[in-house]
């Protein structure tokens, strides 16, 4: 046991050593504000498709979907097309015209596209919103990501909680401050396929150990319940489509995501947005597909584990050799920071870039960007250790609350033409400020309320504000 234990450790620690050294290489290739943030606009379809991919997809996609397979069972699948829908919006619709557009306005992030030109009356207030929008919902969105390290390391070492956290984001800070979007990018993408060769071959191993595939679709069987509640988890068929329908507003909310979307802008030839979008949408089907049968056979092999989210881990440990469990781990792992780097980047920026309206010198953009970063990162560490929440719901409240704050504008923006400054305020604000009262107020089937009506007031707002280009 001890030398198992000494292997994945061993396993652990040579993973996070390549992850500091990338982040000194790319600190090489870090001279200005446009390579920290955008790294020089340079990225190419392999690396824009992975990094965008993982940094979408957090700690939810791996210990968050396969646990909400673990409990919901044969429901869970809804939760494929529904972030594929996501993928197909971003890559199909968004990544080419954002490519464009955002060279046209010499726009760093997502919230200064959103502002206009300088000399724009809305700009200053776009700029202040966004920033405080992107501080606190990365604020919990980074939280969930250091809990879900913390579960990992207390999990393989028997750690304390919150030393576990720390340990974890103390990595992830490192490397950002070192290498900004060039150490993020390169991580993401390694940690992406780290991401996809585990969605592969943990399910697969899992899949034989059950017996195969007649007895996994025998074990979703649930006899004596309706068919509505066995694929929905509702007792009604409203309640039920009403489910399937909230479910689909995950994969509705991707354009909104600014950690996402940067990558998008940071592309070096829009020839290469095909090939990338293939990229992209394969590993979705990969990763997320993977993790619904991974938490499905979790029923049938650790039917009285007590956290579902720790499903991932618990099969890894269980099935696999030590230095496998060792690389599963590090798959886990890599979800968390391939998510908590990119919106590290994005708070930085928000401050350093955005608050300050651009204006800021390099050298002083950059030595506060850096700072902010390690602000931020304590700031999550305090969230996490002194307010747990599961990593599902709380990674699902940010996500939409940074979908209705910029989704609606951005597709209005990106499709129709500019929107009247008001109008743009009022869709950024509305779209923020409903989602989180509807987080605290309602709890409806798939949390369809939370997700469409904020979303659907902000896209009124910024179509009647649009001015349609001819």
């Amino acid at each position: 046991m001890l030398c198992c234990m000494n292997i994945l450790i061993a396993t652990l620690i040579l993973y996070q050593l390549l992850l500091l050294s990338i982040g000194w290489w790319a600190s090489r290739r870090t001279s200005d504000h446009e390579d920290f943030y955008l790294g020089g606009r340079k990225l190419g379809a392999t690396v824009a498709a992975l990094s965008a991919s993982a940094s979408s997809s957090s700690a939810w996609s791996l210990l968050g979907v396969s646990g909400a397979a673990y409990a919901w069972g044969l429901p869970a699948i809804w939760l494929i097309p529904s972030t594929l829908l996501g993928f197909f919006i971003n890559w199909y619709w968004v990544a080419p015209r954002m490519w464009q557009q955002s060279r046209v306005h010499n726009a760093l992030t997502l919230t200064e596209f959103l502002a206009g030109p300088r000399g724009d009356p809305a700009r200053k207030t776009i700029m202040r919103i966004g920033a405080t929008v992107i501080l606190f919902s990365f604020t919990f969105y980074v939280a969930a990501q250091f809990q879900a390290a913390g579960h990992t390391f207390a999990s393989a070492f028997n750690m304390d909680p919150a030393m576990a956290i720390v340990l974890g984001a103390a990595i992830v800070l490192a490397y950002v401050m070192l290498g900004g979007f060039w150490a993020a990018s390169i991580t993401d993408s390694l940690q992406g396929l780290l991401m996809a060769i585990s969605a592969v071959i943990l399910p697969l191993i899992a899949l034989i150990a059950i017996g195969g595939p007649g007895v996994l679709l025998a074990s979703l069987d649930v006899d004596g319940i309706s068919t509505i509640r066995l694929w929905t988890r509702q007792d009604s068929l409203a309640a039920g489509i009403g489910f399937v329908i909230g479910l689909a507003g995950i994969g509705l909310g991707y354009p909104g995501q600014p950690h996402v979307v940067n990558r998008f802008m940071a592309m070096e030839d829009n020839k290469a947005i095909p090939t990338a979008r293939l990229i992209a949408i394969g590993w979705a089907v990969i990763i997320y597909t993977g993790m619904v049968v991974l938490g499905w056979c979790g029923r049938i092999l650790v039917s009285a584990l007590g956290d579902g989210e720790q499903v991932l881990f618990a099969l890894a440990t269980l099935l696999l050799p030590s230095i496998l469990a060792g690389i599963m781990v590090s798959a886990i792992l890599s979800a968390i920071m391939s998510t908590a780097d990119s919106q590290l980047l994005v708070a930085a920026s928000s401050v350093s870039h955005d608050l300050r309206d651009g204006k800021t010198p390099t050298r002083e953009s950059l030595k506060l960007s850096r700072w902010v970063v390690l602000f931020i990162g304590i700031a999550a560490i305090t969230l996490a250790i002194f307010s747990p929440e599961a990593i599902f719901s709380r990674v699902l409240f940010a996500w939409q609350a940074l979908a209705a704050a910029f989704g609606p504008l951005l597709i209005i923006t990106l499709w129709r033409g500019p929107v009247q400054p008001n109008w743009r305020i009022a869709a950024m604000s509305s779209g923020f400020v409903l989602t989180v009262i509807l987080n605290w107020a309602t709890d409806t089937p798939g949390d369809i309320a939370e997700r469409y009506i904020p979303m659907l007031v902000a896209l009124g707002l910024a179509w009647r504000g649009s001015i349609k280009v001819r």
